[in-house]
């Protein structure tokens, strides 16, 4: 093919996804709803959890991508996934770690006492290095003994611990092999969806010995407010509230994301428990 021809198709390809968006855009808005919703509830009938295999008694995992540490509230084009993103930086290392439902952890899950796993790898893209975390309760500061709360406590009990702990982060370099388990995840909005505010969601669990997939979730969500952000407005947090598969509901009514990573990971590969 003729390199003028190559460039005429990648041209026309960019006039008609530019024409499209600009369409989109411009679209009135009760139209432009009826069309996202339309096109939402097509992609639905692809989503939900489907696992092929499981794996009982794992002790390690391999997180093939972190999360970054920023959320994405409200940048269309942005493929961060947002309905994947529960959380990011070192909480996604922390939350599939043993320990992390303890008291003064960061789970907000306290009643909830799942195993977690006893070590997470990862590669370090500052160093190209593969690192093995564990996690364990730290001291990070002290309550005043004076207050009346503990002066009550200490009162009580003498012994009253007086440390505020924290969950936290150890980081070696990974010795041995790596896991055999794997986590990734991707976004897999198209441009049209993202035009109309809808994004989409792999989560896999892999055999990384076999490459075979064990496990995928597949989501989607959509802004009903079309990216509005008059008074504040979060388009794609919002959107957590027109999700397929939907997210669990708090007390208050709002859409639980956190923790829906780790959730449907030890569906599949299920951490090994220890007396």
């Amino acid at each position: 093919m003729k390199r003028t021809t190559i460039f005429a198709l990648a041209l026309a390809t960019l006039l008609s996804t530019t024409a499209a968006t600009v369409s989109a855009q411009n679209a009135d808005p009760k139209t432009r709803l009826q069309t996202a919703e339309a096109m939402f509830a097509e992609r639905c009938k692809t989503a939900g959890e489907f696992i092929h295999r499981t794996a009982e008694k794992v002790e390690g995992i391999f997180l093939v991508k972190l999360r970054p540490s920023q959320k994405n509230f409200a940048e269309q084009f942005s493929l961060y996934d947002p309905y994947g993103d529960d959380v990011g930086g070192d909480g996604y290392i922390q939350n599939f770690l043993r320990g992390r439902t303890a008291k003064g952890s960061i789970s907000s899950e306290a009643d909830v006492v799942t195993p977690g796993y006893r070590y997470v790898e990862a590669i370090d893209q500052k160093d190209g290095k593969r690192y093995r975390y564990t996690g364990s309760m730290k001291v990070v500061g002290r309550k005043d003994p004076n207050t009346p709360n503990n002066q009550i406590s200490i009162k009580h009990n003498p012994n009253f611990d007086l440390n505020i702990y924290e969950f936290g982060l150890d980081r070696v370099p990974a010795p041995g092999p790596m896991p055999r388990y794997g986590v990734t995840y991707d976004d897999i909005s198209t441009r049209e969806e993202r035009d109309y505010w809808i994004a989409g969601s792999s989560l896999k669990v892999i055999d990384l010995k076999t490459n075979e997939v064990m496990a995928e979730r597949i989501g989607y969500m959509m802004d009903r407010g079309q990216g509005n952000i008059s008074g504040g407005r979060s388009p794609w947090l919002l959107a957590a509230r027109y999700a397929c598969p939907n997210f669990p509901v708090a007390p208050g009514g709002n859409p639980v994301q956190f923790h829906q990573t780790r959730n449907f990971v030890e569906k599949v590969i299920k951490p090994k428990f220890e007396n």
